[in-house]
């Protein structure tokens, strides 16, 4: 028996399913040269390993780790995820019956929860310097028959750039996002019912005090400041700001502008850069809008956002004469047309609306103004200046940034193409009749976007009827819970 089984041929260990690259038609020289040049930086550099990651609906980062000898083998061969993991709201709850044969998904390729292949983007490549030895990669989503998956955020972003690219643009954006750092009290989450998430940890902020800007302030967060500086460098990123913001705990981050996909990238590297590094340091750090704690300021994501002329570092939003150029004008038309339908990309959770209702400093209109922030919509530099851009301030921090993005871009482009005129500039944002209010929930913007032939068009009715499936869950989930406030308001009273 011995003899026999030694004579028997070892099976083949591999990672995925043999030269996918080849099969789905991305294999080239170059991108075979790339990743010949990571698995030489991956030995040089003693990695143990790699994250293998990508983005979904929800904006959340799923990662399987691969041992860093078999990294080559997985960018040739993908890495396997189970398709439901599109079946997860935003606290993990299957929507669907994925074990069907077509996983209710409507495709016989995402059935039974088998297995979607994520092939490795060489160009995300990172070393995440606060973890041991390890590395990191974003990728790109195909189905076992080869064909893109069709609910992958980056292929819409990426689908977006293209067609930007199409006319000679390219996307510009430097990313403004707000967060909170607190100190955990209690690390013990206590469990809820099966159908709500898990209570999250006691926390307080590490600082009191509402300056904006505080020189004292900052002092106070240096410790704290100066671990995330390093660590969002280290990681490769173009860090332009790290600061106090107004409320206790509340920082807020810029990064330079990057072109394309890439400025989605980094936000998303961003966002998990300062999660995990607070946690290293037995802190919390939350992207939440409007934080539930006692004093607590809303936060935002304001984006800001121009068109390139391809190729070249050329400002299309500047002109001679006027504060922003026709084109510019014509972008913020088609911003401004779809921002009902868009505004479940731009805040995509229950939590948001807080922030826009509560706040008086967030946008309530679909307006523009000239270096006013009180519009939804601010034009930022002047006539002549090369640096003109558009900082949309609806935003918020948990908003996934390639639907962000590319809601943005395809919006955009709308007006261009159309020559859509935004009117003149908002002299008082809260008081500009004539434009459109802005969803005031989620459900009511969730309904805007799954009535939205125009987005319906742009992204196809595959991924809205998946994204407006997934927020309904999320919203039945949340009307069906009994909340603080109820109890308190009713349990004794009646």
């Amino acid at each position: 028996m011995n003899e026999i089984a030694e004579k028997q041929p070892l099976p083949i260990n591999h990672i995925g399913r043999p030269n996918f690259a080849a099969e789905v038609g991305i294999d080239s020289q170059e991108r075979r040269e790339a990743i010949a040049a990571l698995v030489a930086l991956i030995e040089a550099e003693s990695l143990d390993v790699i994250r293998v990651g990508f983005v979904d609906t929800n904006g959340i980062v799923r990662v399987r780790p691969v041992e860093a000898r078999h990294f080559g083998q997985a960018a040739t061969n993908g890495v396997p995820f189970t398709t439901a993991l599109f079946a997860m709201d935003s606290a993990n709850f299957i929507v669907q019956d994925v074990f069907a044969s077509d996983g209710g998904f409507g495709r016989a390729s995402m059935g039974g929860a088998g297995d979607m292949l994520a092939m490795p983007a060489p160009d995300t490549f990172r070393i995440l310097p606060w973890a041991e030895r390890t590395g990191f990669i974003l990728s790109d989503l195909y189905l076992k028959d080869g064909l893109r998956c069709p609910l992958d955020p980056r292929r819409l972003m990426q689908e977006a750039c293209a067609s930007l690219a199409n006319l000679g643009f390219a996307f510009v954006s430097g990313v403004e996002i707000e967060a909170h750092v607190f100190r955990i009290t209690d690390p013990k989450a206590a469990l809820a019912d099966c159908t709500q998430p898990a209570t999250p940890p006691a926390v307080e902020a590490l600082r009191h005090g509402f300056q904006h800007l505080s020189e004292a302030a900052a002092d106070g967060l240096d410790i704290v400041l100066s671990r995330l500086r390093k660590a969002i460098r280290d990681v490769g990123l173009p860090l332009r700001t790290l600061e106090v913001e107004w409320g206790p705990g509340q920082i807020e981050i810029t990064l330079d502008p990057l072109v394309g996909v890439a400025a989605a990238d980094a936000a998303v590297v961003l966002r998990s850069t300062v999660k995990q590094t607070c946690q290293r340091m037995g802190l919390l750090a939350s992207f939440m809008a409007k934080p539930g704690l006692p004093n607590a300021f809303s936060s935002g994501w304001h984006l800001h956002q121009s068109l390139a002329l391809h190729g070249e570092r050329v400002n299309s939003f500047t002109d001679a004469y006027l504060p922003i150029s026709e084109t510019g004008l014509h972008y913020v038309g088609g911003l401004l047309r779809h921002a009902r339908a868009g505004a479940a990309f731009t805040n995509p959770t229950i939590n948001g609306y807080k922030r826009l209702n509560a706040t008086p400093l967030s946008p309530k209109r679909a307006c523009w103004a000239l270096d006013n922030k009180g519009a939804m919509l601010r034009v930022m530099g002047g006539t002549g200046d090369p640096t003109v851009h558009i900082e949309n301030r609806i935003g918020e921090p948990a908003a996934n940034p390639y639907l962000y993005m590319a809601s943005q871009i395809v919006a955009g482009l709308d007006g261009i193409a159309n020559k859509y005129d935004p009117g003149e500039p908002a002299a008082n944002p809260y008081d500009h009749q004539g434009s459109d209010k802005l969803p005031m929930s989620l459900a009511e913007a969730v309904e805007a976007t799954s009535a939205s032939m125009f987005f319906r068009d742009a992204f196809g009715n595959e991924y809205i009827d998946h994204f407006v499936a997934l927020k309904r869950h999320e919203i039945g989930r949340f009307e069906a819970y009994v909340t603080d406030w109820e109890h308190r308001e009713y349990f004794e009273l009646i």
